[in-house]
């Protein structure tokens, strides 16, 4: 499956806070986790999974959308849906989380169906489908700062947004805020141009910083190139680095550099709120890995 430009901000935000994500799609509270999926080569990687330790233990499926495209989304999360079924043997709840209005479709009405002509339907799947432009920006502040980055792209005007951007940095905190601006920003750009993103920004983050989400956001936005999406991971991953622990030695950025693994640049995203700084997060043993297997010329 294609990879999609926002996929690294927006798996880094479950990842730092799965918790916050269950009063959003209403689901039983309980301790929980991100698992690895492991369906890729069957079905496409879903987005994110969930590990909800309720009674009973339940995945949360989630899946988000931001392009044209999600008329046929309802069939993949039935087989991904039945696919992390069988693999975990718990019930799974799947949950589409659409971040702009152009990702909206007539086919996603929270049910799919197959039936033959003149016949009781022999399928029916239900799924939850979230709209975020439809959402009060009060659900998602109250939820936590893993979910502040999508109230300025809720149902707000854009002359409500430095209102919204003001009250999300009065609440955080020094590493809270080092993956909500980077977040922000980028989630920003599906709503404005850089250069207005920016602006409702002013104060939180400086110039500098600013034209640095410019560029990620021109290099990304190209839908289905791994080359655009591996640009977006990396840099993200020195912004909320270097936010959180200062810039990198050389040695560091070298290996940053280097790396073209998209799953991999992921796999350090989710670990930056945790890691005590770039020396725990990326070790001198450290190697990138190969991506694909291309020829050599």
């Amino acid at each position: 499956m294609p990879p999609k430009p926002f996929d690294p901000t927006l798996k880094a935000l479950v990842e730092t806070s799965p918790e916050s994500w269950l009063p959003l799609v209403g689901g039983p509270p309980g301790p929980a986790d991100v698992i690895d999926a492991d369906i890729a080569t069957v079905s496409g990687a879903a987005d994110k999974v969930i590990r909800v330790r309720a009674k009973p233990t339940y995945l949360l499926h989630l899946e988000f959308a931001v392009g044209h495209d999600t008329a046929a989304l309802p069939r993949k999360l039935l087989v991904r849906n039945g696919l992390l079924d069988d693999r975990h043997d718990l019930l799974v709840r799947s949950v589409v989380v659409l971040l702009r209005s152009e990702a909206d479709s007539p086919k996603l009405d929270g049910r799919y169906i197959r039936q033959f002509h003149g016949q009781p339907a022999y399928l029916s799947f239900m799924y939850q489908v979230i709209r975020v432009w439809q959402l009060p920006p009060e659900k998602l502040l109250s939820a936590g700062p893993a979910l502040f980055p999508l109230a300025p792209i809720s149902a707000v005007t854009e002359q409500d947004v430095p209102g919204i951007i003001k009250r999300m940095g009065a609440s955080l905190t020094e590493r809270e805020a080092s993956f909500v601006w980077p977040a922000t920003f980028l989630l920003l750009g599906l709503r404005y141009t850089p250069s207005a993103a920016a602006r409702l920004l002013r104060g939180m983050v400086s110039m500098k910083e600013s034209s640095t989400y410019q560029a990620i956001l021109e290099e990304g936005r190209e839908e289905g190139r791994e080359e655009g999406a591996v640009i977006e991971a990396r840099r993200l991953l020195r912004l909320f680095g270097e936010r959180l622990f200062g810039p990198p030695d050389a040695r560091t950025a070298r290996v940053i550099d280097h790396l073209n693994d998209r799953a991999q640049l992921e796999e350090l995203h989710g670990r930056v709120p945790t890691a005590a700084g770039w020396n725990e997060l990326i070790p001198k043993t450290a190697a990138p890995r190969r991506r694909g297997n291309k020829k050599q010329p």
